[in-house]
């Protein structure tokens, strides 16, 4: 241990706009972008969405304010937009996923990022700055809680590492100091929550969470910035994260290299709206499919490999190879791999194919096993693929799905992905609101820049 809490909260404090590497403040721009997309297009169309709306109305939640719920026409308060960007990001499971630590760090921090800076005032600079400073420490947490281990515990990382980033990010834009840093961390560590108990069916859980984790770390900053005493040591204190939360701590990672190797250029993106662990799968799928000239009907048995945190959260035959509902197709390999070798392709839309007797059909003749290949490596996310025919047996492996650092997609591809999941809410605004995510820097107000992110009235 070396006091993990002070350190990542002194790192926070002291980060300026000036000392991040011009190719990382590109990056932390197009995976906002990345994220904002999903976030609109959630607005209208997640299923879980008029059930937040209607929670906020029933507690008197839902009053006006300063702050932009994109997509949406209506201001709301900081807390409450962090809670619903947040929530919306991560609806359509199509936002971005750092692979080492196994979580989604655009969707807590993010969110936190822009509520505190339209609350401040602040300019773009500031608020990619803050970006920046939770994608690090809510990285760096969950590198350090080790997913595998996390999530054997049963715990989102997303979720619980995601509302110490939050909370960096809130507390960089209030301008806090190192020791009320590590008073808002002290109160995330009480804050850090999420069950994978959504697996079991289907359930919003993951979304809410998600959002939660947003939405708390604002108010932890908050509450720092108003003299409030938050527990201190609390990533690797006697209670803290690095304690209740894994088996296999590794305290190094949290503070590795810091402002030296940044782990917000280890974000992917996602090229398909569905967990990350089912993402090589379908590309080995699709690849496979073009290549050998497959149809349904020549499959006879599909076997796909992963690693075993993607036999958790994807692989499970009894309760995920007919799945019924969006997040239960989400986290199933066996849905996706049957629509994509079917197909040739999955997106958002597809999930209308849900409950389709054709996928379900072709879905009974896969199996999902766990493969000793995939463990032991740095990366979880790779997959084997095997598909029986009756001209015998085609095989690959992929140690990473598209998306990932070292095949990042083209700004050409993700502005692409932004405006489809964009336009059908935002209309002609969603390319004048890309333009000014991707010149952030130059906004005096970030205000002027969100604004772009709202329904035309």
């Amino acid at each position: 241990m070396a006091n993990e809490t002070a350190t990542l909260a002194g790192y926070v404090a002291a980060l300026r706009f000036e000392d991040i590497p011009q190719d990382v403040l590109a990056r932390a721009k197009v995976l906002t972008l990345d994220f904002l997309g999903s976030a609109i297009r959630a607005r209208r169309e997640a299923e879980s969405t008029p059930s937040l709306l209607a929670m906020l109305q029933a507690l008197s939640l839902d009053g006006d304010g300063a702050a932009t719920v994109f997509g949406d026409a209506k201001r709301w308060t900081p807390a409450m937009a962090a809670l619903l960007n947040g929530a919306l990001g991560h609806s359509l499971d199509f936002d971005d996923t750092h692979a080492d630590s196994s979580l989604h760090p655009s969707a807590p921090v993010v969110p936190a990022a822009f509520a505190v800076g339209e609350l401040v005032g602040a300019s773009g600079r500031e608020v990619l700055t803050a970006i920046v400073a939770g994608y690090e420490v809510c990285c760096r947490l969950g590198n350090a809680l080790d997913p595998t281990s996390h999530y054997a515990r049963g715990f989102h990382p997303t979720a619980t590492a995601g509302a110490y980033g939050a909370a960096a990010a809130a507390a960089k834009l209030f301008g806090l100091t190192q020791d009320q840093i590590v008073a808002a961390f002290g109160v995330s560590g009480s804050q850090a929550a999420g069950s994978l108990q959504f697996l079991v069916n289907g359930a919003w859980n993951k979304r809410y969470q998600v959002g939660a984790a947003a939405m708390n770390g604002v108010i932890a900053a908050t509450l720092a910035k108003n003299d409030f005493i938050g527990a201190t040591e609390s990533v690797e204190g006697i209670h803290g994260l690095l304690v209740g939360y894994t088996d296999t701590p590794h305290h190094d990672k949290a503070v590795a290299d810091l402002g030296r190797v940044y782990e917000t250029m280890k974000i992917g993106v996602k090229p398909y709206p569905s967990c990350r662990y089912t993402h090589a799968a379908i590309d080995a799928l699709i690849a496979m499919r073009r290549e050998h000239n497959l149809t349904p009907d020549q499959v006879r048995r599909v076997e796909i490999g992963l690693h075993r945190n993607g036999i958790t959260l994807t692989g499970d035959a009894a309760t995920k190879r007919h799945p019924s509902s969006i997040v239960g197709g989400q986290f199933s390999m066996f849905f996706t791999g049957a629509l994509a070798l079917e197909q040739g392709s999955f997106g958002w839309d597809d999930y209308t194919r849900l409950g389709d007797p054709a996928i379900d059909a072709l879905a009974d003749r896969f199996d999902v096993v766990q493969d000793a290949r995939l463990e032991g490596k740095t990366h979880p996310f790779g997959a084997r693929v095997s598909i029986t025919t009756d001209d015998g047996v085609h095989e690959r492996i992929y140690a990473d799905p598209s998306g990932e650092p070292n095949a990042f997609p083209t700004d050409q591809a993700m502005a692409q992905k932004f405006l489809q999941l964009a336009r059908p809410v935002l209309d002609g605004r969603a390319q004048q609101f890309a333009d000014a995510i991707l010149t952030l820097e130059r906004f005096d107000r970030v205000a002027t820049a969100t604004a772009l992110g709202q329904p035309a009235s």
